[in-house]
């Protein structure tokens, strides 16, 4: 006679076993009816699971965030049961949950079509009809291995040889269809919610570029018609802010195949790049940091010192010269304990802040490449605190501090904080790591911030906070971190001279804000649809004039502009003004000064934002403190 206590603490005792849904029923017929799977003991379990003794028991219905992951997880073999009905050569490979979706990997004879996407979607909302039930089958080694032979899913013969021999084997059937899966899934398929597939594209094998190609089908399911109308919605205004599409249409930046990974920076582009690194150097004089210039290409001994050529090696351009072997940069780490290392340093000389706007490469595949957001040359605002253990809290603190001023000025109020810990492969004690993760755990505590605990996440010398981005379509960018690391100032041999006159090894933060230069500006174009507050505006006026006969005094108001800092030019070609107009909207410029015979002859503007809102006559000192006012607020 089992009694389940559920997470409020109330119990329910039965005279006999029982499953998830019995218990669901045995509560209510609704919850029963939302019902997907269950926990027991903590334990993620299908809802057909029978418990035979007492038990912690928790229902998982599909509105859940774990209901959602099952609700994916099990569309996904639905997917592929819809590929194997229409096209019974293809074979079934790996079909994982992500971030708002699922995809699955087939391995076929010709390539999927746009038409046979229409025809398998069709197709899983008939299978999901049928309303089969799913049910769990438990397989020794050998006769999974058997089996799948036996129906010619090679793939899955693969991903089961790599299991330990003496684990068993579980696969789940919906009908006629068999899929291999740890699970848990839907107890039936009617319990699905509403899909739609999405795109397709290429992908590797197990990730491996030697391997062959398979092909993707990506799609996303969710517990209600409403939440997937809205995240289609969110997908149609993400294609229309993607950066790639606004940085071609604005003349910001490219890409090209002989430099794949590289940017090719376009003035407009070059000069939003450049407000970025002016602002945060503002930023770095206010709080006291030394700028500095570090080499791009460094001996392979350095990294090996380091510990970042054993980690890092694949990631890492190389190049020979001499019979020496040179790493291009990947990161500024080492190079800035180097400059640590000149001359004795003292413990009066710290805390000792040094930051670069470091230009790093990284091998990336070239299958992740992707515009702005993942590129293989690119400028990270990095920056090192050298500083005694009693200086740790002190410092992260004024850190926290600067890294939210820095996000709010862009705009973004919903900062995400994680505390990442000790991974599986690191390097140091454990008494050093203990020491590392209490004094990030106790400074952002007495922050009073809000923050996630990411067990294993941390870096390979030290557990770090990083700060995620949440943008206005709800998506996240992990941006800004502050890694705490006791191990790099010793492998390198740097010390400083303590109070006691003994040499001790100095505390080394790690920190960036933006993260890259690149990606941020991915971010924010995205972000703001290229519409930038005018204080990062690229281009951040356009005086137009109606006839030739205001050029002259079109020129004399963008000089003036120009002399007191504003980013401006004329369009003085013969063209319509509704046709300047037009185009310069489209621009994003965030005011058209328009000059007709009026306005000259009384030494005005007319003066229409980037949304198209008229704000009439005025003189130029009015607009000049109304865009000085817009600067200086970052509004």
């Amino acid at each position: 006679m089992p009694i389940v206590t559920l997470p409020d603490g109330s119990q329910r005792q039965f005279t006999h076993e029982v499953s998830i849904l019995d218990i669901a029923n045995d509560i209510g017929s609704k919850l029963a009816r939302d019902t997907i799977a269950g926990k027991v003991n903590h334990k993620l379990v299908d809802a057909n699971t029978i418990i035979k003794e007492d038990s912690l028991v928790t229902i998982i219905t599909k509105d859940s965030p774990e209901g959602l992951e099952i609700i994916r997880h099990s569309t996904a073999h639905l997917l592929a049961q819809a590929v194997k009905e229409l096209y019974t050569n293809a074979q079934v490979t790996i079909g994982p949950v992500i971030d708002d979706g699922f995809y699955y990997d087939f391995a076929f004879e010709r390539p999927f079509t746009p038409d046979d996407m229409a025809k398998i979607e069709a197709k899983m909302l008939e299978i999901k009809q049928r309303d089969a039930k799913v049910r769990r089958e438990v397989l020794a080694f050998d006769q999974a291995i058997q089996y799948f032979e036996s129906i010619g899913e090679h793939y899955k013969v693969e991903i089961i040889k790599d299991l330990p021999k003496d684990e068993p084997i579980s696969v789940y059937w919906q009908g006629d269809f068999c899929d291999l899966c740890r699970g848990p899934h839907v107890p039936n398929l009617g319990r699905l919610g509403v899909f739609k597939l999405t795109k397709l594209a290429g992908a590797y094998w197990r990730g491996n570029s030697d391997n062959e190609m398979l092909q993707r089908i990506y799609g996303t399911a969710w517990a209600t018609q409403k939440s997937l109308d809205s995240y289609l919605h969110q997908l149609a205004e993400a294609e229309k802010r993607d950066h790639r599409k606004l940085g071609k249409q604005l003349d910001l930046f490219h890409f090209q195949e002989e430099a794949p990974g590289m940017v090719f920076w376009h003035d407009k582009g070059y000069t939003l790049y450049k407000l970025l690194q002016d602002y945060i150097r503002s930023k770095l004089q206010s709080y006291n940091y030394n700028e500095i210039r570090t080499p791009q290409i460094v001996d392979r001994r350095l990294w090996e010192s380091s510990g970042h050529w054993d980690k890092y090696q694949n990631e890492m351009f190389i190049t020979e010269s001499e019979t020496h072997l040179f790493a291009v940069k990947p990161m500024s780490c080492p190079c800035h304990v180097q400059i640590f290392k000149q001359g004795l340093k003292s413990y009066r000389d710290l805390p000792l802040r040094m930051a670069e706007f470091g230009l790093c490469h990284r091998n990336e595949f070239s299958g992740t490449l992707h515009g702005l957001m993942r590129v293989r040359g690119f400028t990270q605002d990095d920056a090192h605190i050298f500083c005694t253990e009693a200086q740790i809290e002190t410092e992260i603190q004024q850190l926290i501090k600067l890294v939210y001023e820095i996000y709010n000025d862009f705009g973004f109020s919903d900062v995400i904080c994680r505390l990442s810990t000790r991974p599986d492969k690191r390097v140091g004690s454990d008494e050093t790591w203990d020491k590392s993760e209490q004094a990030l755990e106790a400074v952002l505590n007495a922050t009073g911030l809000p923050w996630e605990l990411c067990p294993g996440d941390g870096a390979f010398y030290g557990p770090k906070i990083d700060f995620t981005l949440r943008d206005c379509l709800g998506r996240l960018w992990q941006c800004g971190t502050i890694q705490l690391d006791f191990l790099m100032p010793g492998r390198l041999e740097a010390y400083y001279i303590a109070e006691d006159s003994t040499k001790h090894i100095p505390v080394m933060i790690h920190r960036a804000i933006l993260g890259s230069l690149e990606r941020f500006m991915g971010i924010l174009i995205e972000h703001y649809e290229a519409k930038f507050p005018l204080w990062i505006a690229p281009l951040q006026s356009v005086i137009l004039n109606i006839t030739d006969s205001q050029a002259d005094y079109a020129i004399e108001i963008s000089k003036k502009l120009s002399e007191l800092g504003f980013r401006v030019k004329t369009d003085l070609r013969n063209e319509k003004i509704g046709f300047k107009i037009r185009e310069h909207t489209l621009q994003r410029v965030p005011y058209l000064i328009i000059i007709g015979e009026r306005e000259a002859h009384t030494q005005t503007i007319s003066v229409r934002t980037q949304s198209g809102k008229d704000l009439g006559s005025m003189t130029v000192e009015e607009l000049c403190h109304r865009m000085s006012q817009q600067v200086q607020d970052k509004a």
